[in-house]
């Protein structure tokens, strides 16, 4: 049997008491909706506030969370409303509620002095959780790594020819068409403008130049950023969703050991031979149209690239692979490992972990750069 839902104020000196009978769920929505509401206006100046739910006859969720809205609305200063009759079978639901937090409104359309030092050093304090996290994760990969050496039978051998598959074979395709495409649009730019000062052969210089220490590597990082990062992010993520990571722990296993050592040095070791590949590349590209745009044999492009570049210039970007690799896989493992469990946060953290990746590329080939200028490379 329902019966409808009331709520009455009742005469109790100069408290405030309200009594609430009859049916209190979800199929009363409305009716309950405008009850709580016209309730909540008589807050007035009353010392003592109670609200008497011993005559409900049924309670669910909504409508716990009805009676604990108006015990919030009807708490003011130093007086705080109180629930009094609540049977024994309704106080864990009535508590449950209670612990949820209210949400504090925020006016998106004032801007105070205080609301943006807040945001600047909420901002602050996450680049400096970032920070905190990778190098937590570095050292937890370098202490994984130390256990391996020791104990080398726990390396995992095949998991690490699996992911130097994913992530370095089966890159190549994509790689090398898009570091041929870039060495032909350099070539075609610089033989446009260098052929108003009668220079075309010049385009050679800055093409080996360019590729060999900066763009090779940096655009394949980029590009190993975007398509093996954020697969390392979304797999490590699912894994944590679906609690697959815990149960590796409850088995005994470390899962740094087991799911981010192998993709690390995978992807160590295949960022360097994609950065030859897609050098050699956008080499080919840029020698093929300065032969058929720019009107350069490739017997000359090929002498003068050997007296423009130097085996130095190759070397500088062959160090920066693996430690920009290193960058991304951390970042990655990173991110996936801090997935909560939800589609939403999946997809925050994948696109967090692109963003970041490529950031800190650049930030490494920045860093780079000013230490091999420093000591003359």
């Amino acid at each position: 049997m329902t019966s409808d839902p009331k709520l009455e104020r009742i005469a109790k000196g100069n408290a405030l008491a309200l009594c609430a009978t009859g049916t209190w769920t979800a199929s009363f929505a409305p009716v309950l909706e405008r009850m709580v509401a016209d309730a909540e206006k008589l807050a007035g100046g009353s010392q003592n506030i109670f609200i008497d739910v011993s005559e409900v006859a049924k309670l669910d969720t909504f409508g716990a969370w009805l009676i604990e809205r108006l015990r919030r609305s009807l708490t003011h200063g130093a007086v705080e409303a109180q629930i009094a009759g609540l049977s024994a079978n309704y106080s864990s639901l009535v508590d449950e509620v209670r612990r949820v937090r209210a949400t504090p409104v925020v006016d998106a359309g004032t801007i105070t002095i205080t609301g943006m030092l807040e945001q600047i050093g909420r901002a602050v304090a996450g680049v400096a959780g970032t920070v905190a996290g990778l190098i937590d994760m570095l050292g937890a990969v370098l202490a994984a790594g130390g256990r391996v050496l020791i104990h080398p039978r726990s390396f995992r051998l095949t998991s690490t020819v699996h992911h130097m598959e994913q992530v370095c074979w089966r890159a190549v395709p994509i790689i090398v068409l898009i570091t041929f495409l870039i060495g032909c649009i350099i070539a075609q730019q610089g033989i446009f403008h260098f052929r108003r000062f009668g220079a075309d052969i010049f385009v050679v210089d800055m093409l080996g130049v360019l590729v060999l220490r900066e763009i090779g590597v940096l655009l394949v990082a980029i590009m190993v950023a975007g398509r093996s990062g954020s697969a390392y992010t979304a797999e490590l993520g699912s894994m944590k969703m679906r609690e697959e990571i815990d149960a590796l722990r409850t088995m005994g296993f470390d899962p740094i050991e087991v799911l981010v050592l192998p993709r690390m040095l995978a992807l160590v070791l295949a960022l360097p031979i994609l950065a030859f590949l897609g050098a050699m590349a956008a080499l080919y590209g840029g020698g093929l149209v300065a032969w058929l745009y720019g009107g350069v044999d490739p017997e000359a492009f090929l002498l003068r690239l050997r007296d423009a570049i130097s085996i130095d210039h190759f070397i500088v970007g062959i160090v920066k692979a693996p430690v920009m690799a290193a960058v991304i896989g951390i970042v990655a493992c990173v991110e996936g490992l801090a997935v909560q469990g939800s589609a939403e946060s999946l997809g925050q953290h994948t696109t967090a972990s692109v963003v970041k990746g490529i950031f800190f590329v650049i930030v490494m080939d920045g860093v780079f750069a000013i230490f091999f200028a420093s000591i003359g490379m």
